[in-house]
């Protein structure tokens, strides 16, 4: 397959507590691969050393919501300048777990943050960057917090309660109306292949 050169595709996933996004990652990574792209893989927050150790200290200490916001475009600013932009110019595709989109589903639908405030940060600190998908793996909160429970430890995001969840679904849900152009719903209920041909569906448009 011929690709264009310095052509670089910026791809995100989303979704709440359990809904499978991690999966699919490295699984669309490896197709792409196939397909002669060369392709990273990151994760929000982190993905820069100083950046995972913002993360470390959001999933672990307490705060309040407002630092918790301030801490995580610290950790997206670093990422964005260090890892995302440069592969971009490279023309290299990116494919992150969770992006600016998490912060609006979490910070403001969850933590009841104005979204005025995430906007502004977002506008000052990213600039034109936004995603040219974004993948929402949406999933029934109860459901979701079964799968995280089997899996690991829950950090402190994951230990939140459910009425805390419904409102990030809820908040996901606004962003998809708001940009359908970008939004791509994923029924995380489907099995893993299933889900997987969605998403190389909708990418084949980028092709």
């Amino acid at each position: 397959m011929i690709m264009l050169k310095n052509f670089g595709r910026f791809i995100t996933f989303e979704g709440t507590e359990g809904a499978g996004k991690s999966t699919q990652i490295p699984i669309i990574r490896d197709w792409l691969l196939e397909q002669g792209i060369n392709v990273i893989t990151t994760r929000e927050p982190g993905g820069t050393e100083l950046s995972e150790k913002i993360r470390h200290l959001l999933l672990t200490e307490d705060m309040c919501a407002e630092t918790e916001l301030l801490l995580m475009f610290a950790a997206r600013k670093e990422h964005i300048e260090q890892v995302i932009k440069p592969a971009l110019n490279r023309g290299d595709w990116v494919l992150c777990d969770r992006f600016t989109e998490a912060t609006y589903a979490y910070q403001s639908a969850g933590r009841a943050i104005d979204r005025q405030y995430i906007a502004y940060l977002e506008s000052w600190l990213q600039g034109e960057l936004k995603p040219d998908y974004t993948f929402w793996f949406d999933i029934e909160v109860v459901n979701g917090i079964a799968r995280a429970k089997k899996r690991q430890a829950l950090d402190r995001f994951e230990s939140e309660q459910i009425e805390f969840f419904e409102k990030v679904r809820s908040g996901y849900s606004k962003l998809a109306i708001e940009r359908p152009n970008q939004f791509v719903k994923v029924n995380a209920a489907l099995s893993i292949d299933d889900i997987t041909v969605q998403i190389q569906s909708s990418l084949q448009k980028l092709l």
